[in-house]
């Protein structure tokens, strides 16, 4: 152990404490994480209202109102479209096993076996068949639905807490970064401070052009099907937006999900080229023009890291992982930027710099 490790070793250890302390307290942070996430978002906007000469207190109202009412309007607008599709989806259930059964499958060569009926009838004989394990079926899915409702009862708490939480880490978000730069050495201050900014430069362009991003997808999307005569237009559009975050995930579950829809609902193939031709105008527009113009090259990570990076927090944090990822992932660009300027000045590089011009050997 190196004479820096043995006079400081009870700090390393605090701090790696921390870690463990917070990993296993990964169910319960999600409204927190949420609520910072939020505040660290809506601050520089309190800080301009900051400027035009309102109190601290007085913008952090302005701005939960404000969402607030862009809130309560989208969901009065959304939710009725969103039920009324989700009852339709219901509803097809019947009409989709059918065609599953009396068109898809021979389609493909295949059968059901001897007996075997998608319908209602067909599915009640099943039922009636192995009812000698139905009961240990239904004390099944009884334990599920009761673990459920503890679920639902836990995320509606998580769900109501996140505004509280955003509401004063936002109010106090300057005291908060005041006393965190209080707590680093003096001699790192500097060196930190260069790197929370650029962070924060990477972080906060990034995380606010992907949500315009995913928002703007969501409403492409949800019109381009409902223009092309698709009833589940609004659920799959706004799915496909949402999941714009991950590279190419939101394109491929909207696109197939969207196929398949049509399919069942229209049974004939002229429908799915305009499917196909919503899903292309949309990768064309944010290939071409929303990520570019939104977002850029932001946080400095190739799709398949940014892959990476939100299925490797998910290993290893969960849901939380997967909060942090993206964030983290912009930290970790912004410190590799400079741990590459450092290796290329390190003797154990051992040459110049990539910029620096080197001599012409010389001519014999």
């Amino acid at each position: 152990m190196t004479p820096h490790l043995r006079e400081h070793w009870h700090w390393y250890a605090a701090g790696l404490g921390l870690v463990v302390f917070f990993s296993l307290l990964g169910p319960i942070l999600t409204p927190f994480l949420i609520g910072a996430g939020l505040a660290y978002l809506g601050d520089p906007i309190v800080d301009r209202l900051q400027r035009w000469g309102l109190s601290r207190t007085l913008g952090v109202v302005v701005v939960f109102l404000v969402l607030s009412l862009v809130g309560l309007v989208a969901l009065v607008l959304v939710a009725p479209m969103l039920y009324q599709q989700s009852i339709a989806l219901l509803k097809n259930i019947p009409d989709w096993l059918a065609w599953l059964q009396d068109t898809a499958l021979p389609w493909l060569g295949l059968s059901l076996p001897e007996g075997v009926r998608l319908d209602v009838q067909g599915l009640r004989d099943i039922v009636a068949k192995h009812w000698s394990t139905a009961g240990d079926l239904v004390r099944t899915v009884w334990a599920q639905v009761s673990q459920s409702g503890a679920v639902f009862a836990t995320a509606l708490a998580n769900l109501l807490l996140v505004p509280i939480v955003s509401f004063y880490l936002l109010r106090d978000w300057d005291d908060l970064v005041a006393w965190i730069a209080k707590m680093i050495p003096p001699r790192h201050l500097p060196r930190v401070a260069q790197l929370a900014r650029e962070t924060d430069a990477v972080m906060g362009s990034f995380l606010r052009g992907q949500l315009t991003v995913m928002l703007l997808l969501s409403v492409l999307y949800s019109v381009g099907l409902a223009l092309a005569g698709l009833k589940l237009a609004l659920v799959i559009g706004f799915s496909a937006g949402m999941l714009s975050f991950v590279p190419y995930l939101g394109f491929v579950v909207g696109f197939v999900a969207a196929m398949l829809a049509m399919l069942v609902q229209e049974q004939a193939l002229l429908p799915l080229v305009w499917v196909a031709v919503v899903f292309g105008i949309g990768q064309v527009v944010e290939s071409w023009w929303l990520t570019p113009t939104l977002v850029g090259d932001k946080i400095g990570l190739h799709p398949v890291a940014v892959i990476f990076a939100l299925m490797a927090g998910g290993q290893l944090f969960g849901f939380v992982g997967i909060l942090l990822a993206l964030p983290g992932s912009a930290a970790i660009a912004v410190l590799l930027r400079h741990a590459k300027q450092q290796w290329f000045a390190s003797p154990l590089y051992g040459a110049p710099p990539p910029d620096t011009p080197v001599d012409p050997p010389p001519t014999p």
